[in-house]
């Protein structure tokens, strides 16, 4: 599975590469703020792609606005529970700019339709739900492999994964008679008190029967103690499936980057959604009228 790389500029955290034909602002980092947007513009025209995608916390968006940038997903209190956060898109090429898929508004739209309708699942008496240590790394790589053609991060290098375990990533799976038939992570950003819910993988054998909602429920109540007050994730907006999941746990749509990330094979178009975890009270949104 092909990959691209990670880097920095300064301080701040980036990804890029053919594979995705982007550049992603990951973390940005506050001495950076200043310099940091046409420095992002020479490395993606330099590498000829056609995208950067950048988080950028309330205080900086507007220096990216004025550079082209569109916000294509807002998250109230995405940084320490009380400055908002924007997915922000800049395109250099109008094939890239333009969603493919015209049923992405009826996905949201069911979703929507769908939340709270439904008890949380229960996990099966056989299920097995863990978090996974580095000894579990070769299966879960061997399920990522097998569920996704292509992935924007290399999860089907068992390497990655136990890299990734010590960087404030929490793998969780579920094992069923000593097999690993789903699993997930969380990837967790603990100065600015966030973590996004994802890579969820379930084998085809075992799918539509809750795997994946037992272990968003798990991963929600593992990174409470951790100061988390803001759980979010970026998910593949034509499906269905992975949309209502999020919809029915309480969470909130907020946006939907267009043509974002290479998965299962082609660009896809992804979702944002945001549930605001149980934390001090006082929570506010510190954004701007945009």
């Amino acid at each position: 599975m092909a990959t691209d790389c990670i880097t920095t500029i300064g301080s701040s955290l980036i990804q890029h590469g053919p594979l995705n034909d982007r550049v992603y602002l990951m973390k940005l980092s506050a001495p950076d703020a200043a310099a940091i947007v046409p420095e992002l513009d020479a490395l993606a025209s330099a590498e000829g792609y056609s995208k950067i995608f950048a988080k950028v916390p309330a205080g900086s968006v507007m220096q990216f606005l004025a550079a082209g940038y569109r916000i294509e997903a807002r998250v109230p209190g995405f940084f320490k529970g009380d400055e908002d956060g924007f997915f922000l898109g800049k395109y250099f090429s109008q094939d890239r700019r333009r969603s493919a898929d015209p049923g992405i508004e009826e996905v949201v739209a069911c979703a929507l339709a769908c939340a709270g309708e439904r008890r949380p699942a229960r996990p099966a008496p056989a299920w097995q739900i863990t978090e996974a240590g580095p000894a579990d790394a070769n299966d879960l790589a061997a399920l990522y492999g097998q569920v996704f053609e292509t992935y924007p991060f290399p999860i089907a290098d068992p390497r990655y994964i136990r890299e990734t375990m010590t960087d404030n990533v929490r793998y969780f799976i579920v094992r069923h008679e000593g097999t690993l038939i789903g699993a997930s992570s969380a990837e967790m950003d603990l100065p600015s008190m966030n973590a996004e819910m994802t890579d969820f993988a379930t084998l085809p054998a075992f799918r539509g029967q809750g795997i994946s909602s037992c272990l968003l429920r798990h991963m929600e109540q593992a990174i409470q103690p951790e100061g988390i007050r803001t759980a979010f994730t970026i998910a593949r907006a034509a499906y269905p499936p992975v949309n209502i999941l999020f919809a029915r746990a309480g969470y909130r749509f907020a946006g939907t980057l267009v043509n974002n990330t290479s998965i299962c094979g082609s660009f896809e178009s992804m979702n944002v959604w945001y549930k605001p975890l149980d934390g001090p009270s006082g929570r506010r949104s510190a954004g701007l009228s945009l």
